[in-house]
């Protein structure tokens, strides 16, 4: 697309900030529809790059890296793999001009067939591995609907992933989605009991240790993650995905912590980055008093259907003065009422995250007057 519309602002196109040294930390991010596309909600996606770029370059600034064609970017809902493909790309590109980090998911969700077999599976993870690894970027093994409807059982599992392991060029992140952001994902690793199914992740991990440099756990249950982290072997990181729980869970106990490849980052990356810097000083309580207050936000925007949250952290880059309208690929800025929009935008306020707080407020009213509100 040409980035019409794209009406970006914001940091310069640069990485000004250094990364975190304390923990790892990754933003997946969001795209930016083209909202003079003419398209359905059906596809295929069109995309503003030019704003979906410059958001990219936001987070680096910041120096958190970015979580690319991933669950916040509407991959499966909206985003099509030929546009995600396409992302990579671009994505991977700017991360090598301006020294930006960035993984990238991986999946099987070009194939389009009603039925497929373990074997279309294989070869499906395999092109993304290959294009991912190609484009310079880490990749993120992402959970994939068509081994969930296809695998009987945990051999699957062991056998696809042991395959894509021996065969990555470098250490990858295993991505552990729960079925309350994907329902499709319901039983994976082979068993719909969370213990049985832990068992079998543990058990790819512990057969490919050099080949995983961690594993990202969106399960929302904080204890079921920290025990998980305790039994990963050494060097392999726990990247929590729990957006109900992140604070406590990168603070960490006398065992461990979580580094993070988190969705609730990409409308906090300032003030994210900056509790991570008080953390890189050792300042614990101080990094819990900057990131505590975000909770509420961040449990409001995922509350259930929690696969929805996309269309709150569109709404709040659009508020923020990130992009110039408030359209989605796929439609799916109307997956969320608008008093639960309204309520997003007041938690946002409390918390100061608007750089111009009177442009949030006018574009707030604009769309609650276009729906038919009053303010």
């Amino acid at each position: 697309m040409s980035g019409r519309g794209s009406g970006a602002s914001g940091d310069p196109a640069i990485v000004g900030t250094p990364p975190a040294v304390s923990r790892t930390v990754f933003a997946a991010a969001h795209v930016v529809a083209d909202p003079f596309a003419d398209t359905t909600p059906e596809g295929p996606a069109a995309i503003d790059w030019d704003a979906t770029l410059a958001f990219r370059h936001h987070l680096w600034s910041h120096g958190l890296g970015v979580a690319e064609a991933m669950d916040t970017a509407q991959r499966g809902m909206g985003l099509d793999w030929s546009s995600a493909a396409e992302l990579i790309r671009r994505s991977a590109a700017e991360a090598a001009a301006t020294g930006g980090r960035i993984a990238c998911g991986v999946g099987t969700d070009q194939l389009t067939a009603a039925e497929v077999s373990l074997v279309d599976i294989r070869a499906a993870y395999e092109e993304q591995l290959s294009l991912a690894e190609g484009a310079g970027a880490q990749a993120i093994v992402m959970a994939s609907r068509h081994l969930a409807a296809t695998a009987t059982g945990p051999e699957p599992y062991v056998e696809i992933y042991g395959h894509l392991l021996r065969q990555a060029a470098a250490p990858v992140i295993l991505h552990w989605l729960g079925p309350m952001f994907d329902p499709a994902l319901q039983g994976y690793w082979g068993s719909p009991d969370l213990d049985l199914a832990t068992e079998t992740f543990l058990q790819i991990i512990a057969e490919h240790p050099a080949k995983v440099d961690g594993v990202k756990v969106s399960l929302l249950d904080a204890d079921r993650e920290v025990q998980l982290r305790r039994r990963l072997p050494k060097g392999v990181r726990c990247y929590t995905g729990d957006d109900f729980h992140y604070p406590e869970l990168i603070a960490g106990d006398a065992h461990g912590f979580s580094d993070a490849l988190l969705g609730i980052f990409d409308p906090l990356a300032p003030l994210a980055a900056e509790a991570v810097r008080v953390l890189n000083g050792g300042d614990t309580a101080g990094f819990r008093k900057l990131l505590d207050p975000t909770v509420a936000l961040s449990r409001h925007l995922f509350r259930s259907p929690t696969r929805y949250y996309k269309t709150g952290v569109v709404l709040l880059a659009w508020l923020a003065g990130h992009q110039s309208h408030f359209t989605m690929v796929g439609g799916l800025q109307s997956a969320r009422s608008l008093p639960h929009l309204k309520r997003a935008y007041e938690l946002a306020d409390d918390l100061d995250l608007f750089p111009d707080p009177e442009l949030a407020a006018d574009r707030m009213r604009r769309l609650a007057s276009v729906n038919g509100g009053t303010e």
